[in-house]
């Protein structure tokens, strides 16, 4: 039979077609679509897909309020000295700070230390609130003391908690510092401190080296009695009073950067330092404070709560080298405020360091805290 060239190529792909559907079906069906077999019965492995996920966006705080910025960055600016200021809303997660990240120095602000080192104990069983102890001559610091009228005698009979009541809520220097040798002295609250890692925190030796080295004098028993402290303090050379000032306003050995001190209280509130009962302990004492009545406690509304902690260092004719207030602000709506407001040196009057805590304290309540209503204005 004869052949068109025509016929031969249509044949060879016919030939070519039939082919390929043979080799396709050699290689086996599955039932499911896309499925198949290996020659030992094995399903093969399901089909790896990688794709590439886009990084985790790192939780953001919102942005603080712009009026309040603002008004930080006018009340640090037109205050002469060194300070710092530093306010963490403890519920929405923002900051706001000026100067917040210098050491200054903190004075009586460190009695929340020993307090914290105190409740830690607690928590671990290895200290009580009631334990009994005794208040002795020996014990007795300078400066600011209330409990010195009690030592008589064999001393004064008293309890763990009692003390550090009363050096959270009078600043008793005595009662702080009889407190510090009850908890393991400055040694356990610097570790304390680490442990918690509070920051740029530091705490210095106690009350008694501490004044006398910042006066430009060596510590004796002798500068307790009233007024002993004092007189052997104006009898130095000016001179070597400034130098002494000088050393320890350039490097504080209980300076703390403000922004630390907030960021502490913000997490002492969030229960994240100390147990439920402890923390509730150490807020209601703070509470409870009677000092500092012209600084942040004069400038909020009388809806809002305030714990805080005042401290207030030496004066050297018109220089002051220590001067704050900070603390915790509850707003009406349940909101809280970590504020640490800090002057560390400065030859402004007491009137205007009172005034620039304030006026810290009126911001944060005016820019932050709920809506006030209208003022109503009697006819």
């Amino acid at each position: 039979m004869a052949v068109t060239k025509r016929g031969l190529i249509g044949w060879r792909r016919n030939a070519c077609a039939a082919a390929f559907l043979l080799a396709l079906s050699a290689c086996g069906t599955d039932t499911r679509p896309g499925g198949s077999t290996h020659a030992n019965g094995r399903p093969d492995p399901a089909p790896m897909v990688s794709m590439a996920l886009p990084p985790a966006s790192p939780s953001r705080a919102p942005a603080p309020p712009s009026g309040l910025v603002d008004e930080i960055a006018r009340l640090s600016a037109g205050f002469s000295g060194k300070k710092g200021i530093a306010i963490r809303a403890v519920d929405d997660g923002w900051t706001v700070e000026s100067g917040g990240r210098q050491r200054l120095p903190q004075q009586s602000v460190s009695k929340l230390w020993v307090a914290m080192t105190l409740l830690s104990l607690r928590d671990q069983g290895r200290a009580r609130l009631d334990e009994p102890l005794v208040v002795r001559p020996e014990d007795l610091t300078l400066f600011h003391q209330p409990i010195a009228m009690l030592v008589k005698g064999d001393g004064y009979h008293t309890t763990v908690g009692e003390l550090m009541t009363r050096a959270l809520t009078q600043s008793d220097n005595t009662a702080n510092d009889r407190l510090l040798t009850y908890v393991g002295g400055p040694d356990a609250v610097r570790a304390m401190i680490a442990a918690k890692r509070l920051g740029d925190i530091r705490f210095g030796p106690g009350e008694r080296l501490l004044q006398a080295k910042t006066a430009g004098l060596t510590w004796q028993p002798a500068f307790a009695l009233a007024g002993a402290f004092q007189a052997a303090r104006n009898r130095l050379d000016p001179a070597a009073r400034t130098a002494a000032l000088d050393a320890y306003v350039s490097d504080p050995p209980d300076g703390a950067a403000p922004i630390a001190i907030a960021d502490a209280l913000a997490r002492l509130a969030r229960g994240e330092l100390l147990s439920e009962t402890s923390t509730r302990i150490l807020l209601d004492t703070m509470e409870a404070s009677r000092t500092g009545h012209a600084r942040l406690r004069a400038a909020i509304p009388a809806d809002w709560k305030i714990a805080h902690k005042t401290g207030t260092g030496q004066d050297l004719g018109r220089r002051n080298a220590g001067f704050n207030d900070v603390g915790l602000l509850t707003a009406p709506d349940g909101r809280r405020f970590a504020i640490a407001v800090m002057i560390g040196d400065t030859t402004e009057d007491i009137r205007q360091r009172q005034l620039l805590i304030q006026d810290v304290a009126a911001a944060v309540a005016r820019h932050a805290g709920p809506p006030r209503g209208p003022v109503a204005v009697a006819n």
